[in-house]
């Protein structure tokens, strides 16, 4: 589904982000090394994550594709195997004892980046490009930072972007900049110690001369720096080293917040009240991931030692309301979600490797279209009849052809039909005289998928999409070519981040497409939520490859990019990683993108990084029948 709000507009590159994927798991030596677009550069070892920066986009092509280049390299040939991570916890720990923490941390990463810089150039020389090109551009942006920094009278950031400039400096002659007095005066003995940087050999000797440039400079600012220019990620580092919980440690330990004793002693003419008492108070009201999560945090302790405990056994239930796995619906168009379950729990093994890494908790349920009712038949003879012209047409061009392929003779054979050119019989040592005029007929050996993206942003397009739709499946039926129509989208309310449900309805099988009366059940095709597409190609990839035919046809109809929980920054990626996968094993992928206006050019490129020249951009929707009939030709022609 489209995003109506977009705070953040922007479309990611998916070829140059799988190319810089690819390029982080190979030099990190680890297949399952992630890599994530964030305003900041740097390693999340515990995640398995690089991340690459923002800083690059919108610059020239090679400019971004060297700065995240660069980036990759330190992240991957330096920081994983060059970087003391005990020292870098030691350095964290010290400074938040300082006034100038974000100055420290970024000065660390400043100068451990320089180090690993040269480190990466001796093991890989093919990288001193990306570094020219990543000095160069840092160079150019900090010295237009000193200059607002200073107008703005920012001293903390000038001095930042002052020290950077030194480090970088392209002669050794160049001066630091006035900032203000206490800075000028400390600047020599600052400069100094820059100069040592080019001498360290490790984490270690870095982190003691930032120690001593951090204690001066803690005396002579009064605020620590404003802006944020590189990032030192405590929590990647903190408790890195900790061995892992135990079973003892997951126990409770905490303490009550107040130890008061119920008294033990009851006279046994109490008043009993019946009543279902319910674990909920406004300490634990916000609801964890698990059902058997009961934290009472505020009570009142109790002396019973309670002597008549019980063994548990396997048969004890933790709760036996919620012992049963499917549940009815409270909408009614999902009224197979409960036959889907069975389904759901056989595929929900393979989530990661199966479905991608981004689908890895997306759950799939088929749904089943209910018989058609009266309005639906009588409205779908009114779109037969529209689109009956191109209908026809269409069938009897396909007709006409496997007519001439089936009566065009076969000539020069050494049996058949004496044909009239009888000269070769001199001139030939082994001549071939004869012909057979009649020719076994050639049937279509293809099969047709269509999906259909029923996202909410579908519901000014979905009628004009049906009748598309019924032009495929018409045309198609009229010439005996199975094809399945399958409409999805994923519920919003119901997902989590552990559990995303993904509804598929297949209005039209592939058995059903060719029944005479069928065609109607592609009106039950309504816009609902969101859209993953990627999960969705991948599980049509699935039931098309059980087919026997030939020529493989996936066709994708949709209005803009994946959108879905967890899935904005690499739905694009993740849709067009499925369609490559669906590409390798011979099925050809069509996208069919549905607008009601102009196209602008960001639409453009993200359908262009997703399908390649794979796909027609219809920007007015009620042109659909006349854009579909000389695509649907193509394809049937190429499949004779």
């Amino acid at each position: 589904m489209e995003r109506f709000i977009q705070f953040n507009d922007e479309t990611i590159d998916s070829f140059l982000f799988m190319e810089m994927a690819d390029l982080a798991k190979t030099l990190s030596k680890n297949g399952e090394m992630d890599l994530k677009y964030g305003p900041f550069s740097y390693l999340d070892n515990k995640q398995q994550t690089v991340y690459v920066s923002h800083f690059w986009d919108h610059r020239k092509r090679m400019d971004e594709v060297n700065g995240l280049k660069s980036d990759i390299y330190l992240r991957t040939v330096g920081n994983l195997t060059e970087t003391d991570n005990e020292e870098v916890i030691n350095y964290i720990k010290k400074i938040k004892h300082t006034s100038i923490p974000k100055f420290s941390k970024q000065l660390f990463v400043m100068v451990e980046d320089l180090r690993l810089e040269e480190i990466c150039k001796v093991k890989r020389p093919g990288t001193k490009k990306a570094f020219s090109t990543r000095r160069d551009v840092f160079r150019q942006y900090f010295q237009a930072q000193l200059k607002v920094n200073l107008t703005k009278s920012v001293f903390t950031d000038s001095l930042f972007n002052a020290l950077f400039l030194l480090l970088n400096a392209q002669s050794p002659l160049e001066e630091p900049p006035s900032i203000n007095e206490d800075i000028d005066l400390a600047m020599p003995f600052l400069h100094n110690r820059l100069s040592r940087f080019y001498e360290t050999d490790s984490t270690a000797a870095v982190v003691r001369i930032c120690l001593e440039i951090v204690d001066v400079v803690d005396e002579i600012v009064k605020k620590d720096m404003l802006n944020e220019y590189f990032h030192l990620p405590e929590d990647a580092y903190d408790q890195a080293d900790l061995p892992a919980e135990t079973f003892e440690d997951l126990k409770r330990k905490d303490p009550l917040a107040n130890h008061d004793v119920l008294e033990e002693e009851s006279t046994g003419d109490e008043e009993v009240i019946d009543e279902e008492f319910r674990t909920w108070h406004r300490e634990t009201e916000d609801k964890g991931e698990s059902f058997l999560q009961f934290d009472l945090d505020q009570g009142s302790q109790s002396d019973l030692m309670g002597e008549g405990v019980r063994e548990g056994d396997d048969g004890d239930q933790a709760l036996a309301m919620v012992q049963g796995s499917a549940q009815e619906t409270d909408k009614e168009h999902y009224e197979n979600v409960k036959a889907a379950e069975k389904e759901h729990e056989e595929l929900k093994g393979g989530g990661e490797s199966k479905y991608g890494k981004d689908n890895r908790y997306a759950v799939p349920y088929f749904l089943s279209p209910s018989i058609p009712s009266f309005e639906e038949q009588q409205l779908y003879h009114t779109y037969k009849a529209e689109i009956s012209p191109f209908q026809k047409k269409l069938q009897k061009m396909i007709e006409k052809t496997l007519e001439h392929k089936r009566i065009q003779p076969r000539s020069d054979l050494h049996f058949g039909r004496l044909n009239n050119k009888l000269l070769r019989f001199i001139t030939d040592d082994n001549p071939r005289l004869f012909y057979k005029k009649q020719n076994p007929s050639t049937e279509i050996d293809a099969v047709f998928s269509l999906l259909v993206d029923c996202s909410g942003s579908m519901f000014d397009k979905m009628d004009q999409t049906k009748l598309g739709i019924t032009l495929f499946h018409e045309s198609l039926k009229s010439v005996r070519v199975p094809h399945e129509v399958v409409g999805f989208w994923e519920d919003t309310n119901q997902a989590t981040k552990t559990s995303q449900p993904n509804y598929l309805k297949p209005v039209l099988d592939y058995t059903a497409s060719l029944k005479p009366s069928s065609g109607a059940e592609i009106l039950q095709l309504e816009p609902e939520e969101d859209n993953r597409d990627g999960f969705a190609i991948r599980l049509m990839t699935e039931r098309i490859l059980r087919r026997n035919e030939k020529q493989k046809f996936l066709l994708v109809f949709s209005d803009g990019e994946p959108a879905a929980l967890d899935y904005d920054q690499n739905g694009i990626v993740d849709t067009h990683e499925a369609v490559l996968d669906a590409r390798k094993q011979g099925i050809e992928v069509i996208n069919v993108f549905l607008s009601n206006g102009p196209i602008d050019e960001g639409q453009r490129n993200t359908i262009q990084n997703i399908y390649g020249n794979y796909s027609i951009l219809v920007s007015d929707i009620e042109e659909l029948p006349d854009v579909l009939f000389p695509l649907l030709r193509k394809l049937l022609y190429k499949s004779i």
